[in-house]
């Protein structure tokens, strides 16, 4: 079993920068892809950006430019850098990790509890 815990969220200026951080813990064997999810009201939960544990990255086209993920991979973290945060940027954003657990040395999905986001004047 892993859990994320997440931090960063808030209330922004539009133009403002935040940055969301998620830790995995647990029985950890090895964590594969993280990511970043956000689901705003009545919409469907979309992918943000993900990062490999190569660091290969890949980026809803929405945020290109703008959002920057990292992680460190001997922490089990990932971040999400936002910068010139938009009104349409406000949502609830989730952390994503594929865990292989050291009991079963099988991967799972696992999800944060989300953190929201609001940028607003």
């Amino acid at each position: 079993q892993a859990q994320l815990v997440e931090s960063g969220g808030g209330l922004v200026q539009p133009g403002g920068s935040l940055r969301l951080s998620c830790a995995a813990s647990g029985s950890i064997f090895i964590v594969n892809a993280m990511g970043w999810y956000r689901q705003a009201p009545g919409k469907q939960r979309e992918l943000v950006a993900a990062i490999t544990s190569a660091a290969s990255t890949n980026y809803a086209d929405s945020v290109k430019g703008r959002f920057t993920i990292s992680r460190d991979n001997t922490k089990n973290t990932v971040w999400l850098q936002m910068n010139s945060l938009k009104p349409e940027d406000t949502a609830v954003y989730y952390c994503h990790a594929n865990v292989v657990g050291t009991a079963t040395l099988l991967s799972s999905n696992y999800w944060g509890q989300g953190t929201q986001v609001t940028v607003s004047s």
